[in-house]
């Protein structure tokens, strides 16, 4: 998807910003724009501050220094990496999703459709699968209809095909909505390769650009080594294939 650059089309951006819990420094002089469409995935190890990241662009979380730009009146629909929750206080998904904003139930229903759980809003969130519950949490995200989607690590616990499935719906998310993507993946062996740009983060942002300059990048190599040859096993469409096939007939 086309991507509009320009400072004056840029949603969500945050400038020089630092964060300090304590006396520790958790962010220092992070530098990130979210352009609209565009899907932006941040790794890094644990520790290297990529929820801080997160709740710092949410509004959560003042920053020592910096600023965070927000394009006004911007909707932002957030995924967050768990729920915590009483198991033994029965919460439906329908009153889950109108939580803290009331949502009609046709709409709740649409969501849960579009995100592939269609008819379970009357079950307890607690008697959900690990897919079920990820799937849920898009679609309360969905509901705000975002101009941008931001999900804290949204794989967490599902195996490799759940993961490729979540992975596919978020694409098709964003091919229909036309909302930004910013997303925290804690896993190096499952980026996306639609996505624009990944942004490697270790308390500053190391390196940043396609995935493929960035599993080769001498930063990247540093922390995660080169277990996996330094790259992303790479979640992969027919276009990508037909990409690959066009490069080495250029090649030849």
């Amino acid at each position: 998807m086309p991507r509009l650059r320009g400072a004056h089309m840029t949603p969500l951006s945050a400038e020089d910003v630092s964060v300090r819990f304590g006396g520790a420094e958790v962010l220092r002089n992070v530098d990130i724009a979210i352009h609209p469409g565009e899907i932006v995935t941040v790794i890094g190890p644990n520790g290297s501050g990529k929820s801080t990241l997160l709740r710092v662009l949410l509004g959560a979380i003042r920053p020592a220094t910096g600023k965070v730009t927000r394009k006004q009146g911007l909707a932002i629909g957030y995924m967050p990496q768990r729920l915590a929750m009483d198991g033994r206080m029965p919460l439906t998904v329908r009153r889950f999703l109108s939580l803290p904003v009331r949502r009609r139930a046709d709409a709740a229903r649409a969501a849960l459709a579009r995100v592939g759980v269609p008819g379970i809003e009357g079950q307890s969130l607690a008697t959900l699968s690990g897919g079920q519950l990820q799937r849920v949490l898009l679609a309360r995200a969905l509901l705000a209809v975002p101009q941008i989607l931001i999900m804290d690590e949204p794989t967490q616990g599902l195996d490799q095909p759940g993961t490729a499935a979540f992975y596919k719906l978020v694409e098709d998310v964003r091919a229909e909505t036309g909302a930004a993507i910013l997303m925290v993946s804690h896993d190096l062996h499952v980026v996306m390769s639609a996505s624009d740009r990944v942004i490697c983060l270790n308390g500053h942002v190391c390196c940043q650009g396609a995935p493929k300059v960035v599993a080769n990048a001498p930063e990247y190599r540093a922390l995660f080594g080169l277990g996996t040859g330094g790259a992303f096993a790479l979640y992969q469409h027919a276009h990508d294939h037909d990409h690959d096939h066009a490069e080495q007939d250029d090649a030849r």
